[in-house]
């Protein structure tokens, strides 16, 4: 009787023995696999501008007008630039390819924040987030690089004048806006590689209308402080070294002018404020944004609007109005279309 007994407790600690390794086994597997076994967010919810349904109607109409302002302008820029041939230059081939990237920078998000202002629920999945982040990074670094090509081209062409088009031929002029468009997507992925791989497991709410990389980072569930300070360095640096070369370049044209002409100070100013004027619009928000990169603040979204719908409008609006070659080429295009239809 007594074996028998010492024989059931034998059994009943091996079973326990079993159960307890089955379930280490279970929480290993658990560790081993990060998130996979807790809730997983597979969308976020934007939390857009406003939360007043008569301002969201508002901006609605008003924002979709902005919004087909830039874009209509920017292509009508870039069909400008095209179909005349006094237009086929450096500096307006690379004046084009901005006008391009405007309509890009504007189209990433703005659409959709337009059609969430007549949504309540305003959601995005975790793919088109994670989209909008790339985009973004892409579009506003190679706007960077391009805005020094730029500079390097009216550096050119009042400081080299002799060797203007030597220098800056066909093929230079393609290779620069592809090492602009080529730095953008790698400034892009450089933070979009560690960004999709990161445990997102509770909190999905991005105060925005679209998918800001500081905003997104910070509902990680781990310390993001590390990733804080790579994506500061990534942004930071690449636009330090893009606004010191045009700090640069403007500098030493504006330097070269004075000192070749009379007066020259003021006519360097009336041919490079087009340029140094997108300059500061462009530049200037992103110091308040690398100053204070993961804080939140009521003009955070301001910004964020200026991006995405001002600065592409405003390009077109600063390159046109200032430049007669631009007006008058548009005045041909208006007065060749408009007697196309008289003819039919």
């Amino acid at each position: 009787m007594t074996d028998i007994r010492k024989l059931v407790e034998d059994n009943h600690r091996i079973t326990l023995y079993v159960i307890t390794i089955e379930v280490d086994n279970f929480n290993i597997s658990d560790s081993v696999n990060g998130w996979s076994n807790k809730s997983v967010v597979t969308e976020f919810i934007l939390l857009g501008l406003s939360s007043s349904r008569e301002l969201q109607l508002f901006l609605f109409f008003m924002f979709s007008v902005f919004y087909g302002a830039a874009v209509l302008g920017n292509i009508l820029i870039i069909l400008t630039v095209i179909t005349d041939s006094h237009l086929h230059s450096p500096m307006y081939f690379l004046l084009s390819n901005l006008s391009f990237i405007d309509v890009c920078q504007a189209t990433f998000a703005t659409p959709k924040m337009i059609a969430d202002f007549l949504n309540d629920h305003k959601t995005i999945t975790f793919q088109g987030c994670m989209s909008q982040i790339f985009f973004l990074h892409v579009f506003g670094g190679s706007e960077m690089v391009l805005l020094v090509a730029m500079a390097y081209d009216r550096y050119i062409a009042i400081c080299k004048p002799l060797h203007y088009m030597t220098i800056m031929s066909r093929r230079v002029c393609t290779v620069l806006v592809g090492i602009s468009w080529a730095i953008g997507i790698l400034h892009s992925a450089s933070h979009l590689a560690f960004t999709v791989d990161l445990p997102f497991c509770g909190p999905n709410k991005v105060d925005n209308f679209f998918c800001d990389l500081p905003l997104v980072i910070k509902l990680a569930c781990l310390d993001t402080y590390i990733l804080e300070v790579l994506v500061l360095t990534n942004s930071g640096l690449l636009s330090l070294i893009c606004f010191l070369l045009l700090l640069i370049s403007y500098t030493i044209i504006l330097a070269t002018v004075h000192r070749q002409a009379s007066g020259g100070t003021s006519k360097a100013l009336s041919t490079l404020s087009a340029h140094i004027t997108v300059v500061v619009l462009f530049f200037g928000p992103l110091i308040f944004i690398y100053i204070w990169p993961f804080e939140s603040f009521p003009i955070d979204k301001f910004i964020s609007v200026f991006f995405t719908v001002f600065t592409p409008l405003l390009n077109p609006i600063i390159y046109t109005l200032r430049n007669k070659d631009v007006k008058e080429a548009m005045r041909k295009l208006r007065n060749r279309h408009v007697g196309s239809k008289q003819i039919f």
